[in-house]
């Protein structure tokens, strides 16, 4: 039989590195998000990044930029750690997929998490994503218990997918494919009589928290929140899960963030920066007793799998997460962390007191968040005729204006959280160094001082942008 003849034209892989700005721009809204992309293009964010290393990128002008977003935190050991390349130069010729074997990488990834992790976290299973992690934690909880329900916190985020989606605490990302998972019960963050009163009422496999709400708004919970909310859990017999999904990896100032109240849970999320960004990974780990209780005999133990992780994992997110531990912890990265975060957040704090427009400076180690204040609804549509509003989204908050400012004028990275668009996230490296904090610091400082033209002059230009299209 003659094989299919192909005459369709395909891009190559050097015709697509070679790609300038407007067809990257045109195959984005004919093949991929078309209104995503006409918000990068309309706020000037759609540069082309061709190379990186450590705190920066540089475009394909060669334009050089500060990267204080880091993946949402996923590179935490910088750009294109010259270890991590090395590593993976070193397996190129190894298989990278083969589950009918048992092979050393995931083996010794496995250990080595098993040593790091708090508590008696033993149990290892490898996935692609954090999402992916909190559906293993999700699954394994409830296969334990034989509970049904699950517990979380109002502004939590651990996911898109469905089971992630239904312990997360945004609305607007949940209404459109209700009903979700049943069973679920969320309680403001913090509140440890509410926590206890579902509880009591709900019998839930596990609790599911964040110990500091990332794309909420990075929230830190009040001092001995975790650590109560765990004896709780043990108390009614719910299982305790730490997503450091966003936390984990030194970002915080230790290794995972659930330390610092020497809480030990009893599921770990992991993903982002466990590979130091630089292959897609997730895991989670589990007790021995959790384990077997779940996935421990013959029979069960593949109830949950996955073809690029499982107990197999791949090889390429293996070697570059075992590298990228070696990394943080040869570098004391979460020590860095503590130290470079105390102070940056003594200058935010500072600029605080000095600028009405900066509300709020919340964060710990070089997790940080600051909340712009509100200057009412409807800011940009009063300059855009009434459209950006519907358009814009979550785009139109103040908060996007100052991520616009500081990309165009000051060439440094930043985005709002996901959950709360009212906050800038500032998640640098974590071994950026203290002049790299100095100059955001400066450059904010002058966006801030000049408060009034600063938005005056955003906004016009946004909606001159909306006018343009409108007409057209």
């Amino acid at each position: 039989m003659k094989g299919v003849e192909y005459t369709v034209a395909l891009i190559t892989l050097e015709q697509a590195l070679g790609m300038r700005t407007p067809q990257v721009r045109e195959n984005s809204t004919t093949y991929l998000s078309t209104p995503h992309a006409a918000i990068q293009i309309m706020l000037n964010f759609d540069r082309q990044y061709v190379r990186a290393a450590g705190t920066r990128l540089w475009d394909l002008d060669g334009n050089e930029y500060l990267d204080f977003v880091s993946g949402y935190g996923s590179v935490n050991i910088g750009h294109n750690h010259p270890r991590i390349l090395e590593t993976l130069r070193r397996v190129e010729e190894m298989p990278k997929i083969v589950q009918t074997s048992l092979q050393q990488l995931p083996t010794a990834l496995a250990h080595n998490l098993a040593q790091v992790a708090p508590g008696r976290l033993t149990r290892c299973f490898f996935c692609n994503s954090g999402a992916e992690a909190v559906e293993g934690a999700l699954k394994i909880t409830r296969a334990a218990t034989g509970r049904p329900g699950f517990i979380s916190c109002k502004g939590g985020f651990h996911g898109k997918t469905f089971g992630a989606l239904s312990v997360s605490g945004r609305p607007k990302y949940q209404t459109p494919f209700e009903p979700l998972l049943p069973g679920c019960v969320q309680v403001p963050y913090g509140d440890l009589e509410a926590l206890e009163n579902a509880l009591r009422k709900n019998k839930a496999a596990a609790f599911i928290v964040e110990p500091i709400q990332g794309e909420g708004g990075v929230i830190t919970p009040p001092a001995g929140y975790l650590r109560a909310a765990r004896d709780l859990c043990k108390r009614y017999d719910t299982l305790f899960i730490a997503d450091e999904v966003q936390t984990g990896m030194g970002r915080t100032g230790a290794l995972f963030a659930c330390e610092t109240e020497g809480v030990e849970p009893d599921v770990l999320c992991l993903s982002k920066s466990l590979s130091g960004g630089a292959v897609p990974v997730g895991a989670y780990l589990a007790t021995e007793e959790i384990w077997k209780s779940a996935y421990g005999t013959y029979d069960t133990a593949l109830l949950h799998s996955s073809t690029f992780g499982g107990y197999w994992g791949n090889t390429l997110a293996c070697v570059a997460a075992l590298t990228a531990l070696e990394v943080t912890l040869e570098e004391d990265l979460p020590a860095r962390a503590r130290e470079n975060g105390a102070y940056f957040l003594n200058e935010l704090n500072r600029l605080k007191g000095v600028y009405p427009l900066l509300k709020d400076v919340r964060g710990q180690g070089l997790m940080v968040g600051i909340e712009l204040a509100d200057q009412g609804k409807g800011l940009l549509s009063k300059l855009s005729t009434g459209i950006s509003e519907k358009m814009m989204g979550d785009f139109g908050q103040v908060s996007n204006l100052v991520t616009v400012e500081l990309l165009n004028s000051n060439r440094v990275l930043t985005v709002y959280t996901l959950n709360n668009p009212s906050v800038v996230r500032l998640y640098p490296p974590l071994n950026v160094d203290r002049k790299d904090l100095d100059y955001v610091l400066e450059s904010l400082e002058k966006l801030l001082s000049k408060r009034k033209s600063f938005l005056g002059a955003a906004t016009a230009g946004v909606g001159n942008v909306l006018r343009s299209r409108k007409r057209s």
